[in-house]
């Protein structure tokens, strides 16, 4: 595989991360290096390890997962997104903040926005392409892509706060549609 191919691929599928990465900055009341790696470390980790599991697959069952692929991935996003908006609302500015970046939410998280990685893992299986070289690329761009998209939000949500939280979560409802719509109309 060529390795703008690659890049253009990582670039994709990285970009859920981003999304996802730009609402976590937005909520998280203090960005530290300790949210930046969590949540890139994860990300990255899961994005790479996707394709490694699709290719291990193979083709046998790619018709299994092709035909819900896309409702796992949006109904994790729905979730988060709701509970976002919902938070953004409804807490006491006293309160603290839910941080993405840990426990159950920051696996759910990671497994939404790398399961087209494994789709793609998939593809590489069944065109007999070697995964471990393209697994490294979309994990290392998709834990950069992530550690931006915190950055960039942590200082957009520090202008806008708890308008940035819910158009946060929003945007993850409209991503998880957006994934949902491609598939269906696919």
């Amino acid at each position: 595989m060529e390795l703008y191919a690659l890049l253009g691929i990582a670039i994709a599928l990285a970009m859920d991360a981003f999304a996802v990465a730009l609402s976590a900055g937005v909520i998280l009341p203090v960005l530290t290096g300790r949210h930046l790696f969590r949540l890139s470390f994860h990300f990255g980790l899961f994005q790479g390890l996707m394709p490694i599991i699709g290719w291990l697959i193979g083709a046998r069952i790619y018709d299994l997962i092709a035909d819900y692929d896309h409702w796992v991935a949006f109904g994790l996003l729905m979730f988060i997104g709701i509970r976002m908006v919902h938070e953004a609302f409804d807490r006491d500015d006293e309160a603290p903040r839910r941080d993405p970046t840990r426990g159950m939410t920051l696996v759910t998280l990671s497994v939404a926005t790398s399961i087209d990685a494994l789709v793609v893992g998939l593809t590489l299986g069944v065109l007999k392409v070697d995964v471990w070289y393209p697994a490294l690329v979309i994990g290392v761009v998709a834990a950069i892509f992530t550690m931006v998209g915190m950055i960039l939000g942590r200082r957009v949500g520090a202008l806008w706060g708890q308008r940035m939280e819910v158009f946060g979560g929003v945007l993850l409802c409209c991503l998880g549609l957006k994934i949902l719509i491609e598939h269906l109309v696919n």
